[in-house]
């Protein structure tokens, strides 16, 4: 598997790349937002991305949004911005995962394999499910409406929601989806899952013209209805 790491900080790129390496993985360089966008053109089959936000050239941000244009790959963005804004900003622009500067290399590794497990979901499900307005490929991570719109989800998006429509009528936590999804233990769980909710919900919502696909149950979780 190919991993992009991408940061203006050659040291931050070489470490990475050691631990990448050390766990069997391939890493790619970018030490720029217009390199990152560069070998992902020239690398088509790049598993995740590792993506720091403040470079000189194209930010972060402006690279995430970019590539989730045409790609779904898992995304992690590693920064030394720390406030909620900045999270749920990066977040909603379709990162997967957030982790703030200075990280412990094993934490990321960590984060990545958790990714790249979800981007791979279990065999012995269903591999389309129709839930309402939508149909959901679990082969090709599809998600489209009646009309043959996609729905442009991030991995974890997806997670969420096939979670959900693999067991419809079921309410899960958010400690639930989070353990399931993340494929963590649940350790701050409630607001990460409580975005990525959102987002999707708001996504869905928009390309149904506003049909309810997830419903919250207030105080317990969040369910679709079968």
């Amino acid at each position: 598997m190919k991993i992009l790491v991408v940061d203006d900080d050659y040291d931050i790129v070489e470490l990475l790349s050691i631990y990448i390496r050390n766990e069997g993985y391939e890493p790619i360089a970018a030490t720029s937002g217009r390199a990152a966008l560069e070998e992902l053109e020239q690398h088509r089959d790049i598993d995740l991305m590792i993506l720091d936000i403040m470079m000189p050239d194209i930010s972060g941000i402006d690279v995430l949004q970019k590539v989730r244009t045409t790609s779904q790959i898992p995304i992690i963005i590693v920064s030394a911005k720390t406030s909620d804004i900045d999270k749920i900003k990066g977040l909603i622009s379709g990162a997967d995962d957030y982790v703030v500067k200075p990280f412990n290399p094993l934490e990321v590794m960590a984060r990545i394999k958790s990714l790249l497990r979800r981007a791979h979901v279990a065999d012995n499900l269903p591999n389309k499910l129709t839930v309402g307005p939508i149909t959901i490929n679990k082969s090709s991570h599809e998600v489209l409406t009646q009309s043959g719109e996609n729905v442009q989800l991030t991995a974890l998006e997806f997670g969420i929601l096939y979670l959900l429509a693999s067991h419809p009528n079921c309410v899960f936590s958010a400690d639930e989806i989070f353990e399931r999804v993340w494929k963590q233990e649940s350790v701050i769980s409630a607001k990460t899952v409580m975005v990525h909710v959102s987002h999707l919900r708001d996504k869905l919502e928009e390309a149904t013209n506003g049909e309810k696909v997830i419903e919250t149950v207030w105080g317990v979780g969040y369910k679709v209805e079968a």
